[in-house]
Parts: C-alpha cells; sequence; structure tokens
C-alpha cells in the first residue's frame, strides 16, 4: 500500500508553502543580509539577535505570539480585518507568515556570510566604474556570493518543509488548507497508523538527504572555485 490521498494533498501542501516561503524570504531577505554584512550601524547587533531568535527561541512560543499579534485582537489582526482580508491564523497564508519569520535566519545567514566573504575591494573596483548600486549588486555581488544564495534558497526550502510546532500553532489541523506533511505525519502516529507514517516519514527522510546532499555540493564548488580565483 502506497501513500493515500492524503499524504499526497499534505506534500502538495507543503511543497506549495515552501516555494512561496523560499521566494518571499529571498526577496526580503537578500537587502537585509547585505545591510547586516555591510554596515558599521549600533543597530547591527540587534538586528542579527532579531533575526537569529528563531534559532533559539522555541516555535511553540513564536506561534503563540504571532497567534495572538494575527488574532482579532492583535495588531495584525485588527489591520487584516479593515483591509478585508479576514483573520490570517489557521490559513495558508498565516502559515506564510508564520513560516517567513521562522525561516528568516536560514536565509539571512548564508547570503550574509557570503557577501562578507567577497571583502570592500570588488564593490569598491565597481564603484570607481561608476556601477549603480543595482549593477553593481547584478554583476559583483550575485556572481561572487552565488554559493551563498543557492544555499539560503536550499536551508530556507528545506527548513520550511520539516516545520512543525510553528505549523501546528499557527495553521492547526485543516485538510488541504493546513494541513502539511509534518502534520499528517503526527496524525498517522496519534492514529496509530505506524505504516502510514512510516511511509510518509520516508519520503520527508529521503527529500531531507537530497536537500542536505545539494547544499554540501553547492557548498563545495563554490570552496574550489574560491581557490581557483584566489590562485
Amino acid at each position: 500500500m502506497g501513500l493515500t490521498d492524503s499524504d499526497i494533498d499534505a506534500i502538495w501542501l507543503t511543497l506549495k508553502l515552501a516555494f512561496t516561503v523560499t521566494l518571499i524570504l529571498m526577496v526580503i531577505g537578500t537587502p537585509i543580509a547585505i545591510w547586516l554584512a555591510r554596515t558599521k550601524s549600533w543597530l547591527r547587533g540587534p538586528i542579527n539577535a532579531l533575526v537569529a531568535l528563531p534559532l533559539v527561541l522555541p516555535p511553540t512560543v513564536l506561534g503563540f505570539y504571532l497567534l495572538i499579534a494575527m488574532g482579532p485582537n492583535g495588531p495584525v489582526g485588527q489591520l487584516t480585518e479593515k483591509l478585508g482580508l479576514g483573520l490570517l491564523p489557521f490559513t495558508f497564508w498565516g502559515l506564510v507568515i508564520a513560516s517567513l519569520f521562522y525561516s528568516l535566519p536560514f536565509v539571512v545567514q548564508p547570503i550574509q556570510n557570503a557577501v562578507e566573504a567577497i571583502g570592500k575591494k570588488p564593490l569598491e573596483a565597481a564603484a570607481t566604474l561608476n556601477s549603480s548600486p543595482l549593477d553593481t549588486f547584478f554583476h559583483v555581488v550575485i556572481p561572487l556570493a552565488k554559493p551563498g544564495f543557492i544555499s539560503a534558497a536550499i536551508l530556507g526550502f528545506a527548513h520550511t518543509v520539516g516545520e512543525f510546532g510553528i505549523v501546528l500553532m499557527i495553521g492547526g489541523n485543516i485538510p488541504m488548507e493546513t494541513k502539511v506533511a509534518s502534520i499528517q505525519i503526527y496524525d498517522h502516529v496519534e492514529a496509530l497508523e505506524y505504516s502510514g507514517a512510516h511511509r510518509l516519514s520516508a519520503v520527508m527522510l529521503g527529500f531531507s538527504f537530497i536537500a542536505l546532499l545539494l547544499l554540501y555540493s553547492f557548498q563545495k564548488r563554490g570552496l574550489a572555485s574560491k581557490f581557483r580565483i584566489g590562485g
């Protein structure tokens, strides 16, 4: 017996969530990472800590405060209701917002480290050639920091796929809406359907292994390319 229809629906919803979150995070995380890599502002430390907070904060704590903020009495909930969007908890877009917060450091930190590794000289050289900030980003920063961007995308995607606590807090367990693969596995175990949990867990295990394999492969290529350039 293979995966059930509910398993497949949960996998597709998980992939949809991960793709959406990763795309948004790459857009909003890149300027944050570049600013953190280049700024000398006193705010760098506090913002670095804020970005990294999900790494040490229990997901249920983050989920609880997001649930309060997006609820009917929270500032976000009141705003979305005034805009006619309704309340975000227990919806797909509520999951997206929660996942953005929870996966943010997995996207920002690899890009930040890659941009810091570039150094000042390439950027100063681009400035002497009257290159605009946009041209410098596309023709200097992205090519030189490409392994960091790829690592950020893979880590952000994989981390979103593996979320459980914050997903359960914000999304609950609504089929086709918020019931992602991790929740489906939990439901199998709770119902003592260990064979179903095993099959779906095996799929997620295989995905995680492939994601890590790709990550280490790109990191190795980036390191080898760095040594070739240095030589």
